[in-house]
């Protein structure tokens, strides 16, 4: 389930920001803000909820 804080994948291969990972600002009509960060930039770009796959977090083996 994609909420606002998931952290998400664009999974459309014809996008520009595709297999970037960002985080899930707010959901409205079907569409989702995700924000991007990186290094010395911001950004927030909107997808359709189709186009965003939410990403599984790991924890790393313990020892």
């Amino acid at each position: 389930m994609i909420l606002p804080g998931t952290i998400v994948k664009i999974v459309n291969p014809n996008d520009t920001y595709y297999r970037f990972e960002g985080l899930v600002q707010r959901i409205t009509d079907g569409k989702v803000a995700v924000l991007f960060e990186g290094g010395n930039w911001d950004k927030i770009v909107t997808f359709k909820l189709t186009e965003v796959q939410e990403v599984e977090l790991t924890t790393p083996a313990k020892k």
